[in-house]
């Protein structure tokens, strides 16, 4: 499903501004509809951040053959760019608490815009682009605060693969308690 709106989005929006998509996350606003929170690239390696809201409409198609005409409906999304900022001007991300499991999250500009992701993976997956889009684009570290490091920059010994990471990390914790509860314990003193 990420697929399709990530093409879907890319199309609409992005593509026409000569620009590339690079990480979307959905997330909650009070407004009806559904939104993300969106990341760009340009070939003159300008980085924006967006928030595109998409509102569903309908439409009638005229469709059948020649001889006889129907009319059905189909549901058409249409995505507008609500607000944007580039990369340049973000001067902190605040993730509130690194030891609660907290999807809100704080973008600092010249004003403080909160946001809400669907989910804390897709929070940490999101700040690991704009980590990443900072080196690359910007040539300065992104400030980053209440985050677990764990996430957002991964150790040597693991590659930055994203959530799939975090899922390897979890299952091998998981795994060494298993086999350490299944140690005998001597009950010898």
């Amino acid at each position: 499903m990420s697929s399709l709106l990530r093409e879907e989005m890319q199309r609409v929006l992005f593509r026409p501004a000569k620009q590339r998509l690079v990480e979307f996350i959905e997330i909650e606003e009070p407004s009806p509809g559904r939104h993300f929170l969106c990341v760009s690239a340009a070939k003159k390696a300008v980085v924006q951040l967006s928030i595109v809201g998409c509102q569903v409409s309908e439409t009638s198609i005229k469709s059948g053959s020649k001889r006889t005409q129907t009319k059905r409906s189909s549901i058409q999304d249409c995505y507008r760019r609500t607000e944007i900022w580039s990369l340049q001007d973000l001067n902190l991300v605040d993730g509130r608490d690194p030891d609660v499991d907290d999807p809100c999250f704080l973008l600092h500009f010249d004003k403080v815009r909160t946001v809400t992701a669907i989910s804390c993976s897709a929070k940490y997956a999101f700040v690991r682009a704009l980590v990443a889009l900072s080196d690359q684009h910007c040539q300065r570290s992104l400030n980053l605060r209440n985050f677990d490091w764990t996430y957002i920059k991964p150790t040597s010994f693991y590659s930055n693969r994203g959530d799939c990471v975090v899922l390897s990390q979890i299952c091998f914790y998981a795994f060494n308690l298993v086999c350490l509860s299944m140690c005998p314990v001597p009950l010898d003193a």
